[in-house]
């Protein structure tokens, strides 16, 4: 008898992490539990306990209080999982922290920056080595996470970069905004550009240095792009919602990756979209007065 299997998804309570975590309950077993996280302890109880009522779940749901800020405690929720299932099958990484369009973006840096990247660090690190023969870790992102988006000046911070080496860029970066340097040195306004980049900067640099062991045991290390979602983070950002997905189309083609039976060499440590690998050279630094959140 196959043990169960374990998947854990971050900011998971509403939304698109919501909609992964019903996506994973209907296509895993009974014996197979879907951990909710999410930093309000009512909001994950009560998601939790709908998403175990709804008609198609079949596996078990727990929900979980994680702040994905606190470093300690993605480590503290690693270790615990590492104790008591030996590892874990899937994690979906989606945690984000909603700004505003007529929010500053540098008096709202820290929390943006510790929501996507500390923490896309920090469970890259934690839950990489737990991932068991054929699992998945699935940073969500955006097409704005190719290099081509930065200005050429920073390329060099994150092409080929260590996951050392991005963490050092994302706290230059950091300490730029704050000191009022960050412009000068080509930095965007928009927050969320570099912060794409970043995060799929480590995802690429830890998916290299696996790619071979994974390859062979058929794990998949990799960004995702839902495409366009319709959810209360991004619906300031757009104007014309008329090819918008809803939280549960958007979920399914990360979800595929997920229980693919195959791992797709083109696509291991890449940014996929839609099944697809996106350049990591391409894109344009967007023009800071038309900051449309790209899908």
């Amino acid at each position: 008898m196959n043990a169960p299997r374990i998947a854990l998804v971050t900011g998971a309570n509403q939304g698109l992490g919501r909609a992964f975590v019903e996506g994973l309950a209907a296509r895993m077993r009974p014996d197979d539990l879907v951990l909710l996280t999410g930093r309000s302890r009512q909001r994950v109880a009560d998601a939790a306990a709908e998403v175990a009522q709804l008609p198609g779940t079949r596996s078990r749901i727990q929900g979980r209080v994680l702040d994905v800020t606190e470093t300690e405690a993605i480590e503290a929720l690693a270790g615990e999982l590492q104790s008591q299932y030996g590892g874990v099958d899937v994690v979906i990484s989606n945690a984000v922290a909603r700004v505003l369009p007529e929010e500053s973006q540098s008096v709202r840096a820290d929390e943006f920056i510790d929501v996507s990247n500390t923490a896309t660090h920090t469970i890259l690190r934690s839950f990489g080595p737990l991932l068991r023969p054929g699992g998945r870790l699935l940073v969500v992102a955006s097409s704005l996470g190719t290099l081509g988006h930065l200005d050429a000046r920073l390329h060099h911070l994150f092409d080929g970069a260590s996951l050392d080496q991005v963490e050092y860029a994302v706290e230059s970066w950091r300490s730029a905004i704050h000191q009022r340097t960050a412009e000068e040195a080509g930095w965007p306004r928009w927050l969320n550009v570099p912060s794409k980049v970043a995060q799929v900067a480590a995802v690429r640099a830890v998916a290299a240095e696996r790619r071979a062991h994974d390859l062979a045991t058929g794990t998949l290390i990799a960004s995702v792009c839902p495409g366009m979602v319709d959810t209360a983070t991004s619906r300031p950002w757009f104007s014309d919602y008329s090819q918008a997905q809803s939280p549960s189309e958007a979920a399914q083609a990360v979800l595929d990756l997920a229980f693919a039976e195959h791992v797709d060499p083109a696509l291991y440590g890449e940014l996929i979209r839609f099944g697809n690998a996106l350049p990591w050279y391409d894109g344009t630094p967007p023009v800071e007065q038309d900051r449309i959140l790209t899908p």
